[in-house]
């Protein structure tokens, strides 16, 4: 615990303990938002940061993302951003070697950045197996696979 934590931890030993409101938990939300200038970004990351306990506002302009860090919530961070005027949105997308089909017809995004799909609910039926955490290289070298490498 450093000296801050330290004086927080005092602090709150010290206020009357049934009267104290509940902390909101230190988070990062990334938004989709639509920017096409250096305009739109600054009114954006103007926007943003002016919310109570914000920490940081980080944009990249080119995959349309906007993270942003500190003691908030994420639909209060959302409205927010939709003030400014742009569309905005959660950022939908996730790394695709986390889906399992990355290239289905709902997880497959044209206007997603390069090595991201949209977040998919897994859709398959209970009891089937599905072996997209397994790792490849793994499987490269296994006994089972018959185009493994022999190298022996």
């Amino acid at each position: 615990m450093g000296v801050g934590g330290t004086l927080e931890y005092i602090s709150d030993m010290m206020s009357s303990g049934h009267s104290h409101k509940k902390r909101k938990q230190m988070q990062t939300v990334d938004l989709k938002v639509r920017m096409d200038c250096d305009g739109c970004e600054l009114k954006v990351k103007k926007a943003l940061s002016s919310l109570s306990g914000v920490k940081s506002v980080e944009i990249n302009r080119k995959q349309q993302k906007v993270t942003v860090s500190g003691y908030v919530e994420a639909n209060k961070v959302l409205k927010k951003a939709k003030s400014t005027g742009k569309k905005a949105e959660i950022w939908p997308y996730v790394p695709y070697n986390l889906v399992a089909q990355p290239y289905s017809a709902q997880a497959y995004d044209k206007k997603a950045p390069a090595g991201y799909v949209r977040k998919v609910e897994n859709t398959a039926p209970s009891g089937t197996v599905t072996r997209y955490n397994e790792d490849p290289y793994i499987n490269m070298f296994s006994d089972e696979n018959p185009n493994a490498c022999s190298v022996m």
